[in-house]
């Protein structure tokens, strides 16, 4: 009788689920007949988010089909509407808008998450962000466009809002990239505001001395201590009153976990992510596994749990993979853990900052050296690997068991 592995989502934690799953098919002889995996995305591609933030970025995408092919896992496209968690079925509309139900025997749970948008005025008309591939290519056409308007304050200035992993990041890449734009002698200017009293509060002591340094060196400017009130056409207003010009407000404080996890009987934390069991299961759903960046699990014994990253979707992910064929095999599940976190934050065209540990952080490498392991971890590492069945189901294993 044919058992089924049916996979939400193609992201960095639905491609290893995906790819794990295979592996430790393959290891124990079961034909892809036998355990059918099923991955459920728009399309047969990864996204490659962490990049979204610098120009080109339509080209951040990752064809898998061949991967796909090479590995004997199968792609149903388009977009889960339903989870009938009783009767293992998920509803799908497809390209065309037409309806389709898969049936399961384990289903993981890989959606992903979306940019949070709180109800700031202004903010959905006028706004723009990062966190998904449309949102990146609109950015990119509207900083494109500015070379076609008259030099002014407003179509010179981009103001960021948020000082966090992904604010300065877009911050410390808007310099260059506007000055490529509209002209290296003019005069741009880059605003970081943070409602906080410090940019980037979760890298710790030891790495904001150099980060607010690089920030300087940039020319850019950071607002501390209060928030976005408004948008309009030509300007944004703070929260103290301070009015500045600009054409181009970037969003990129807070994520959300995909809505599918409200349709599931669990708990949820305040970002929308399920609070899995060790084995990454969902609680009181035995036949569901939930990962990536819609699960909250812990990484150690330490209090530590995951982060919506690549880092942690990529394990997590290898997990869930390996549990849920384990689970239908006759195999022990595995807690997931994840002792190790490191950092590298880019700041610029050729510098960033490489950290390790939660807390507290200690900085190991910067400037050029941490730019080579940032482009490194951009351009090589987070990528899928060769369609090659082997040296994918290496890639999973290592995922699952090899600590940065």
């Amino acid at each position: 009788m044919t058992q089924h592995i049916v996979i939400i989502g193609a992201g960095f934690a639905g491609l290893m689920a995906a790819l794990s799953a295979a592996r430790l098919r393959d290891e124990k002889g079961v034909s892809p007949e036998d355990l059918k995996i099923t991955v459920i995305a728009p399309e047969p591609a990864l996204i490659v988010r962490p990049r979204l933030y610098e120009p080109e970025p339509g080209t951040m995408v990752a064809p898998l089909d061949e991967l796909f092919a090479a590995t004997d896992i199968g792609f149903h496209e388009g977009w889960v509407d339903t989870l009938d968690v009783e009767r293992g079925m998920v509803t799908v509309t497809g390209a065309d808008g037409m309806p389709a139900r898969l049936f399961y025997d384990r289903l993981i749970v890989a959606a992903g998450s979306h940019g949070f948008q709180p109800p700031i005025p202004g903010l959905s008309e006028f706004g723009h962000s990062v966190t998904d591939r449309a949102g990146a290519v609109k950015l990119d056409e509207h900083l494109h466009g500015l070379a076609g308007k008259s030099a002014s304050a407003a179509r010179n200035t981009v103001v960021v809002g948020g000082g966090g992993f992904t604010g300065i990041e877009v911050a410390t890449e808007m310099p260059a990239r506007l000055r490529e734009i509209l002209g290296l002698g003019e005069a741009v200017r880059v605003v970081i505001v943070e409602r906080g009293s410090v940019v980037a509060p979760d890298m710790g002591a030891e790495s904001r001395p150099y980060i607010e340094a690089r920030l300087r060196d940039l020319g850019i400017e950071t607002m501390l201590g209060s928030g976005i009130a408004r948008l309009d056409d030509g300007s944004v207003t703070l929260e103290n009153g301070e009015r500045i010009e600009t054409g181009t407000v970037i969003w990129s404080a807070g994520m959300r976990a995909s809505p599918l996890t409200a349709q599931l009987p669990a708990d949820r934390d305040n970002l929308g992510r399920i609070l899995v069991e060790p084995d990454l299961r969902v609680p009181g759903c035995p036949r569901i596994f939930a990962t990536g960046d819609t699960a909250k699990a812990a990484t150690d014994d330490k209090g530590n749990f995951s982060l919506m990253s690549c880092q942690h979707a990529r394990r997590l992910g290898s997990f869930a993979g390996h549990n849920a064929a384990a689970d239908l095999l006759g195999e022990p599940t595995l807690p997931y853990d994840q002792p190790a976190y490191v950092v590298c934050l880019d700041l610029g065209p050729d510098t960033a900052i490489f950290t390790r540990g939660w807390s507290p952080r200690t900085v190991e490498l910067t400037g050029a050296d941490a730019k080579k392991v940032k482009m490194d971890v951009n351009a090589v590492w987070i990528y899928p690997p060769a369609a090659d069945r082997q040296t994918a189901f290496q890639n999973a294993l290592e995922a699952r068991t090899i600590d940065f």
